[in-house]
């Protein structure tokens, strides 16, 4: 090896001493920081970043498997777990040499620490989950997307397998008690995780073995000692019955009291209580009754409590009358001289939504059958008075009829309106005078989406026996906002027909030869669906565009053409429909009409719609040199995001805008590194329309320049130390 000494330097300049000297620093610090490589050990579950340049697909972060493999194009997989990143480093190369050549500049790292964890059991989403080194118990649980309800929190699992040092392998149990955490915070109670860990959440023992819909609520309110032989039971006619905890000089009215209450149908004279396998009967209403507490039962550990239902008896006597039918609590209710129909109807709850309350029948004790229209005596039709209850009476509340039945016989025709044609609902409805068109449109559902409202017939019969038709245009009607007056006149009997629109074997385009051009518009271009619309006063730009499916994936919607033929000299509007929808501004939509032709651009067509003074140009070192549009709001950033951002080997110090101003071109350079260490978008060059940005190469840099000549030098003054040895 050839020995430096000072002797060999002597005759050397002091310069090539100050090179030679800066050299051997520069190996000795290169030397130094490779020996203090990262002990970290690649685990499964973490990405492992491969770069070499010129090769894409080798230029990438790669995750580590279940197995502790990253799998590399070309050559395969390789195992990578529980090694550092030199040894890891150096297997990779070692693959790869086997098919590349050059591998001076590889590299070969740990890009993300992370976890491969396993979330099973009681989770919304139960599988395997990857999170960031370092994370606990909470986070894996929420990338499951949380506990359902009725997980158990204080026996969750961790399970680990553990491998020995002779490789034999055995599984680690840890249950833990995610409550506590949650109550205290204390985040010591949570086990700290590793790569292939399996949480399990257990379900709660009270959820029982069929999978139902859990209501924490109603578990609650169930008991709170669902597991212990010394609860106490209480079920029966309670509002929340239950297994509750004994507690010493409990009393059966707490333990009522505990079970929300007795219900409306409890019959609290026959209570049932079973202490020490003794059943004895209390009577809650005599001990509120007398408040003699020595009525009370004992109650045990272990106690039985059963609230019957009251037993029914049937209500007879002379002052009772009956309600049945559609009422909303039918039954017998005790009546005096004075009550009224109202009355009786009233503390029967009223009449159900399937009553038919204009036939309520009542039957009279005497075997008179009396008629009654509820629904005209509320309206204050005719004079219609409510008939007069005595004892022993019978109020009749007959069901609705039901239209979608083939009930034929339940409505007489004399009584009914036929409706056919484009309706939701077709047949026969029951008529009363009191409806309208209108009443009757709306029962059978509505005309269908194909009803053409514009020819509905109305046949009504006459007094001659014969019908009249009539013709009833329901659009010119609902435009002008008609009165009742203007609507066709119904009566018992009639037959209404919905004519259906003209159906087109073909797609909607056949139309358009049926269609006159007055009465059409045209939209071009990029948009889903182009061609010739039909097109009225009423409508607008947004209709006509949404009637072709809206722009295309490549329209252009910032320059948008209109071109008006409705005056005798040519027009032609533009319309930037993105500024529209940023703010909304109305004004901006140009006013359109028939006959009229709307163009959509294609977008991306910078070289050929856009001129020089328009486009802005990006060259050098960048990653899709071009022209781009370029408006007021965009900075350099932006310009330079759009190119795809600079290449490998970019000169960041000195990129170059070229401004064209009104007199002259002015150029001006940018730091974009230094940039990125301030944040200070004050050094960002203002950008025009027509400006040009250059980005230069590091090779092209008077540093690079410089390190080159420098490293000509050291080897010239190398030689000539080689030959002054010799």
């Amino acid at each position: 090896m050839f020995n430096l000494t000072t002797s060999n330097i002597a005759p050397l300049s002091p310069l090539l001493r100050v090179l030679i000297a800066l050299c051997w620093l520069s190996l000795f610090c290169t030397l130094s920081l490779t020996s203090h490589a990262s002990e970290y050990q690649v685990q499964v579950g973490d990405l492992v970043r491969v770069s070499l340049p010129g090769e894409e697909s080798l230029d990438k972060n790669f995750p580590v498997d279940r197995q502790g493999r990253i799998h590399l194009p070309e050559v395969g997989t390789i195992s990578v777990a529980n090694l550092s990143e030199d040894a890891m480093q150096a297997r990779v190369k070692r693959h790869l040499s086997t098919v590349f050549q050059d591998l001076l500049n590889l590299k070969v790292y740990v890009y993300k620490r992370q976890l491969l964890i396993n979330v099973l059991g009681y989770v919304e989403t139960p599988g395997e989950v990857i999170l960031p080194a370092g994370t606990n118990i909470q986070n894996a649980l929420g990338q499951a997307g949380g506990m359902r309800k009725g997980a158990q929190l204080d026996k969750i699992q961790l399970r680990r397998r553990l491998t020995n040092a002779e490789g034999a392998s055995q599984t680690e149990s840890i249950v833990f008690n995610y409550k506590q955490y949650l109550d205290t915070g204390d985040t010591s109670l949570l086990p700290q995780l590793r790569s292939l860990d399996v949480i399990f959440v257990p379900a709660s023992p009270m959820t029982g073995n069929v999978e139902v819909e859990f209501d924490p609520s109603k578990i609650a309110d169930s008991g709170d000692a669902a597991s212990n032989r010394d609860a106490i039971k209480v079920f029966g006619e309670v509002n929340s019955p239950g297994s509750f905890t004994y507690k010493q000089n409990l009393t059966l009215l707490d333990l009522l009291m505990r079970s929300g209450g007795v219900t409306r149908y409890a019959g609290v004279e026959k209570i049932r209580v079973i202490s020490n396998n003794q059943p004895k009967l209390f009577d809650l209403k005599g001990y509120l009754d007398s408040g003699d507490e020595s009525l009370l039962p004992t109650i045990q550990a272990g106690s039985t409590i059963f609230v019957p239902k009251q037993e029914e008896e049937i209500k007879t006597g002379a002052k009772m009358v009956y309600i049945m039918g559609e009422v909303a609590k039918p039954g017998a209710y005790e009546g005096n001289d004075n009550v009224t129909f109202m009355d009786i109807l009233a503390n029967a709850g009223g009449p159900t939504r399937y009553a038919e309350s204009r036939q309520i029948r009542v039957l009279k004790n005497n075997g008179q059958v009396v008629p009654f229209d509820l629904s005209a005596y509320t309206e204050g039709i005719g004079n219609v008075v409510p008939p007069v209850i005595t004892a022993g009476d019978a109020i009749f509340v007959p069901e609705k009829t039901d239209m979608n039945e083939k009930s034929w016989l339940k409505v007489a025709p004399n009584r009914a309106v036929r409706v056919i044609g484009e309706v939701i609902r077709p047949g026969r409805i029951e008529w009363s005078d009191e409806m309208s068109f209108l009443d009757l449109l709306a029962h059978v559902g509505g005309p269908s989406a194909r009803a053409d409202t514009s020819n509905i017939e109305i046949m009504t019969p006459n007094e001659k026996g014969t019908n009249n038709v009539f013709v009833f245009n329901f659009d010119q009607y609902m435009q002008q906002g008609l009165t009742d007056q203007a609507l066709p006149v119904i009566k018992a009997g009639a037959t209404i027909r919905v004519h259906d629109l003209p159906q087109d074997p073909s797609d909607n385009k056949a139309q358009w030869v049926r269609q006159s051009s007055e009465k059409s518009i045209y939209i071009l271009g990029q948009v889903v669906a182009p061609g010739r619309y039909m097109f009225t006063e009423e409508m607008h730009f947004l209709d006509i565009l949404a009637a072709a499916d809206g722009p295309s994936a490549d329209a252009d919607i910032h320059n948008i053409r209109i071109s008006h033929r409705d005056k005798k000299y040519a027009r032609v509007t533009k319309l930037n429909l993105a500024l529209y929808f940023e703010t909304g501004d109305e004004n901006l939509l140009p006013k359109v009409t028939m006959g009229d032709t709307i163009y959509i651009p294609e977008k991306n067509r910078t070289w050929l719609d856009k001129s020089k003074e328009s486009t802005i140009r990006v060259l050098g070192a960048i990653n899709k040199p071009g022209r781009y549009k370029f408006n007021d709001t965009m900075t350099l950033l932006d310009l330079l995001a759009e190119a795809g951002g600079t290449s490998p080997g970019a000169y960041l110090e000195k990129i170059t805008v070229v401004n064209l101003t009104c007199c002259e071109n002015q150029a001006k350079t940018f730091d974009l590194t230094e940039f990125s260490k301030t944040a200070d978008f004050t050094m960002l060059p203002v950008l025009r329309a027509g400006d040009t940005v250059y980005i230069p190469r590091e090779q092209d840099s008077t540093l690079a320049q410089a390190r080159t000549l420098l490293k000509d030098i050291v080897e010239v003054a190398s030689v000539a130390i080689l030959f002054g040895g010799l």
